[in-house]
């Protein structure tokens, strides 16, 4: 991918997910809909509920945590005021759950949160919370099948367990024979130039920080297990 497709500045690499809205990487929509039959033979109706997302959004979604008109929750998911907070500070909190923009892995077009239509009754609001996908929550099945199934199509978690940044996502997923080389390509240097100047709160304090920034919050994640899967031998993967 080229750096503005890497920073979600760019659309080039996408593709629709059955002719509407949501994009997901032109390599990863074929994966996503096979394991989308896969799960609905299992009475599961596996439904995105984000794909791709721009620069432009992630910014509007970090500079409305920042000034506090979003919440910010802390690793346990308790709300908590940033206002007090100096910027370095600010920035380290919201990132726990909420990933720069040009450093989200949602502008590859390659990740997506998913969930069981079919487990909740119209109107459900649904949460994105760990509670959600435990074994006794109202996707517990949904999590049970994937991890039994989502490998066979090239899928993973890269936040299936905390390593000191983002906390854990369950709801999570990525193709990896796309993502994994994303991931490698989003240098520091790329990440800075595309934030520069480009009216993301806190500006200074992310420069200052961003070599670290990049190695505990893009890097330092779960890395995708070898796939034998026909959409991981179609990438060029293993």
């Amino acid at each position: 991918m080229t750096p503005a497709e890497l920073t979600g500045q760019a659309r080039s690499h996408l593709a629709a997910v059955d002719g509407g809205e949501l994009l997901l990487h032109r390599e990863a929509v074929g994966a996503f809909l096979a394991m989308r039959e896969g799960a609905a033979r299992a009475g599961i109706e596996l439904t995105l509920a984000s794909a791709f997302r721009d620069f432009e959004r992630q910014r509007a979604i970090w500079n409305a945590k920042y000034c506090g008109e979003q919440p910010v929750l802390d690793a346990a998911g308790v709300a908590i005021d940033v206002h007090p907070l100096e910027p370095a500070a600010r920035v380290a909190a919201i990132l726990a759950w909420s990933a720069l923009p040009g450093g989200s892995r949602h502008h590859w077009g390659t990740d997506l949160d998913v969930f069981d239509r079919a487990a909740v009754a119209a109107g459900y609001r649904l949460q994105l919370v760990g509670a959600e996908y435990a074994a006794d929550g109202v996707f517990g099945r949904l999590s049970d099948w994937l991890d039994g199934n989502m490998r066979r199509f090239g899928f993973y978690r890269p936040y299936a367990t905390a390593h000191g940044g983002v906390q854990p996502e369950p709801w999570h997923l990525s193709f990896a024979p796309v993502a994994e080389p994303a991931r490698k390509c989003l240098t520091v240097e790329v990440l800075a130039a595309a934030l520069r100047g480009r009216e993301v709160l806190g500006e200074a304090a992310i420069l200052a920080a961003l070599p670290a920034i990049h190695a505990r919050y893009l890097q330092a994640v779960d890395l995708p297990p070898r796939m034998r899967s026909r959409w991981a031998r179609r990438a060029g993967a293993a």
